[in-house]
């Protein structure tokens, strides 16, 4: 019997699908806030404020999904099921000089 949930792989792809939507929603919202500012305040520039308010958010969303896969990852380090796929530490890489 398998470790794997049976919907693994569709959770998997939810997720990767999830942080590509987060990415356009927070550009389209920071360019919708841009905008708005750049209508009230008859200012055009604030345009590109919004803009790269909208590419800072999206920017933030990918740090925290890497910072979370890491993480993940850590976890999954000391696991005995991956040991075997480990790379040996070879702590004699020095002495092979003399």
């Amino acid at each position: 019997m398998s470790d794997k949930p049976k919907y693994g792989k569709l959770i998997e792809g939810a997720e990767q699908l999830s942080l590509g939507i987060s990415i356009v929603v927070a550009v389209l919202i920071g360019i919708g806030v841009g905008m708005l500012m750049s209508n009230v305040f008859n200012t055009p520039w604030l345009l590109w404020v919004g803009v790269f308010w909208g590419v800072g958010g999206a920017i933030l969303n990918v740090y925290k999904a890497y910072k979370k896969n890491v993480a993940s990852l850590d976890e999954l380090k000391d696991d005995v099921r991956y040991k075997k796929y480990q790379q040996p530490k070879d702590d004699d890489e020095d002495d092979d000089d003399k």
